[in-house]
């Protein structure tokens, strides 16, 4: 998107935008995981990943089986190198962490399992649906869902 939107600049005749100006073109995204299957978890912070690449700025949330992803002591499905590249889910969301992505679990999370905030990754938060609602309707946010 956002090459179309600079070649589109640029057949107006007007000025290309510096590299800071362009990637502030670049939607925000918010990533919501539900599924529990490892591949989805994996395509989905990969699909993440690339958006970060491209000068998004992500948010992931993780609801119903996939709020597993966040527990210190995840599934072992989660944490299982997968081909091609040897990165499992959990690394991956550990990766895109540490790159400042925030990820949250939704707010029905922690009451509907067994786990506590305690149970948590260190800089997992839960988020409300206020807060997520107004990401969600931003006019620059763009979801991924899956």
């Amino acid at each position: 998107m956002r090459t179309l939107v600079i070649a589109a600049i640029a057949m107006l005749g007007v000025a290309m935008p510096t590299q800071a100006q362009s990637e502030s073109l670049a939607p925000d995204l918010l990533t919501i995981l539900t599924s529990d299957q490892p591949q989805t978890q994996l395509m989905s912070l990969i699909l993440t990943r690339a958006s970060l690449a491209e000068g998004s700025q992500a948010r992931i949330l993780l609801c119903d089986s996939a709020g597993d992803l966040a527990l210190r002591e995840a599934p072992e499905t989660s944490t299982q190198p997968m081909q091609p590249r040897g990165f499992s889910p959990r690394s991956m969301l550990e990766g895109l962490m540490a790159d400042g992505v925030q990820v949250q679990v939704c707010a029905i999370y922690l009451p509907n399992s067994e786990a506590t905030q305690d149970d948590l990754l260190e800089g997992v938060s839960v988020a409300t649906p206020p807060e997520i609602s107004n990401v969600m309707m931003a006019p620059n946010t763009r979801l991924f869902t899956f």
